[in-house]
């Protein structure tokens, strides 16, 4: 079953306090891309300027990524810089140059066009709304965004909302969205605008699933070394949709064993700068993982069930 990503192609200087690296390949569409085809076939669509290393990229072919809708063009990729505090909660921003990024007008090929599975990565919502004008009949279409779209295009992200199935946004996002500080309270209002399911992104705390019928939390996994965050949230959004193309169904029941899924793949994205933990991740690794988060969160319920003095 196609799996469609449209998104960022970039190179990334990274600082934290426990190094550093420079153009570093990065992008939603690329850390998406690496976590999505350890499951499934990948549609990438996204632009790169003449000075990026295309050979850089091979690993992603190699897993099944169609890297046809990628492309290239004259001037420079988007580069982005930025620092890391000491807990990795928080990070400033030292230079951002989008580069051949500025003019992105997705154009999806012909042969990409009836991909049931869609990504919208982190871009303008109007040209999200682009993309799903061109795509025929996706039977879930899921999209990320940010603080700068919510508050300087928050009409075109509120007409995105209601053709999406599916938000992720981290907990200020969701937050600022809705105008609620009660992370349900405010699922609820997003949900009630266009998505029926809304996952909130919590970093080193997991993330939140809310779903019609219910929700479900997946912690984060513990990390003895954490080397760079930057992309585990487009990791995790690979993970998650990855398994859900790969099983093709999209009931309670998978919708919680691909949270799982998400959170593996975001868990090995931070261990190395980049994309490099994803380079060389494989299913033995991603299985053994999922393996212990069960191990994590698993419990019996004793028999009789409850607290004493309470039937």
């Amino acid at each position: 079953m196609s799996l469609l990503v449209v998104g960022s192609v970039a190179l990334d200087t990274i600082e934290t306090p426990f190094g550093r690296a420079d153009d570093a390949l990065g992008g939603s569409a690329t850390f998406f891309s690496a976590a999505a085809s350890l499951f499934q076939n990948v549609q990438l669509v996204g632009v790169i300027g003449s000075d990026f290393p295309r050979h850089e990229l091979d690993f992603l072919e190699r897993r099944g990524v169609d890297l046809s809708g990628l492309v290239q063009e004259p001037g420079e990729s988007f580069r982005w810089s930025g620092v890391y505090s000491y807990d990795l909660s928080a990070r400033e921003t030292r230079e951002t140059r989008l580069g051949v990024f500025a003019d992105f007008k997705p154009r999806i090929p012909e042969a990409f066009r009836d991909a049931e599975w869609v990504f919208l990565g982190n871009i303008d919502p109007d040209l999200q709304c682009e993309v799903l004008d061109q795509v025929r009949r996706p039977r879930l279409v899921a999209c990320d965004t940010m603080n700068f779209w919510i508050e300087g295009k928050r009409e075109a992200l509120l007409r995105l909302l209601r053709r999406v199935n599916l938000l992720l946004v981290n907990d200020a996002e969701a937050r600022e969205l809705s105008g609620e500080y009660n992370l349900l309270r405010a699922a609820r209002w997003i949900q009630a605008h266009g998505p029926e399911l809304v996952i909130v992104k919590k970093g080193e705390h997991g993330a939140i699933l809310f779903m019609p019928e219910g929700i479900f939390f997946a912690p984060g996994f513990p990390l003895e070394e954490v080397f760079d965050p930057t992309g585990a949230g487009d990791a995790f959004a690979g993970g998650f949709m990855g398994y859900l193309a790969r099983c093709g169904a999209v009931d309670a029941e998978e919708l919680r064993r691909a949270m799982i899924y998400g959170s593996a793949l975001g868990s090995f994205a931070v261990e190395r700068f980049g994309i490099e933990r994803l380079r060389h991740l494989g299913a033995a690794e991603v299985n053994e993982r999922v393996r212990a988060f069960r191990e994590m969160t698993a419990f019996a319920q004793p028999t009789p069930a409850g607290v004493h003095g309470v039937e």
